[in-house]
C-alpha cells in the first residue's frame, strides 16, 4: 500500500469510527465526507471499496445491530426504532425485514436464550445482521 492509500485508509477509518459511536444522531454523507477530510462523491466510492457497503447502508447495518439488542431485552419496536435514530417506523422496519430476514416484532417475540448465555463479544459477531441478499441460499449451506 502507497502512503497515500494507508492516510486514505486511516480517514475513512475516522469516519467509521464516528458511524460506530454517533450511530443514533442523525449523518449523513456530506458530514461523513467533511470528517473524512473527502469530497461526499469521493468519500462514498472509498468507503465502498474499503469496507463493502455504501456510508448509508454501514449506518443502517449498526442502527440495526442495536436495535437487535434493544428488542432481545425487551424494548418496543417503536422504542428500540427511535433510540437508534431511525425516524421512520416503515422504513426502520422494512430494512430491519431485508437485513435479518424477519420483522422487528417477529424477531422481538422469538426466543433468545443462547444469545444471553454467550459472552457478549461473542454475541455481537453471531448477531450481526448481514443483508439477505449476500447471505448463502441454503441450498448453498447444505452442500
Amino acid at each position: 500500500m502507497t502512503p497515500y492509500e494507508l492516510e486514505n485508509l486511516a480517514h475513512l477509518r475516522r469516519a467509521r469510527d464516528l458511524i460506530d459511536r454517533d450511530y443514533a444522531l442523525p449523518l449523513d454523507v456530506p458530514s461523513l465526507a467533511a470528517h473524512a477530510l473527502m469530497s461526499p462523491a469521493h468519500f462514498s466510492r472509498q468507503f465502498r471499496a474499503a469496507y463493502g457497503e455504501t456510508p448509508y447502508a454501514y449506518v443502517m447495518t449498526r442502527r440495526i445491530e442495536r436495535a437487535m439488542a434493544l428488542l432481545r431485552a425487551g424494548a418496543s419496536v417503536t422504542d428500540a426504532c427511535m433510540a437508534v435514530g431511525c425516524t421512520s417506523l416503515g422504513s426502520f422496519s422494512s430494512r430491519f425485514s431485508e437485513l435479518v430476514g424477519e420483522s422487528p416484532s417477529a424477531y422481538r417475540a422469538r426466543e433468545h436464550e443462547a444469545v444471553a448465555a454467550m459472552p457478549s463479544c461473542v454475541a455481537q459477531v453471531r448477531t450481526r445482521p448481514v443483508p439477505m441478499k449476500t447471505r448463502p441460499s441454503r441450498i448453498q449451506e447444505a452442500v
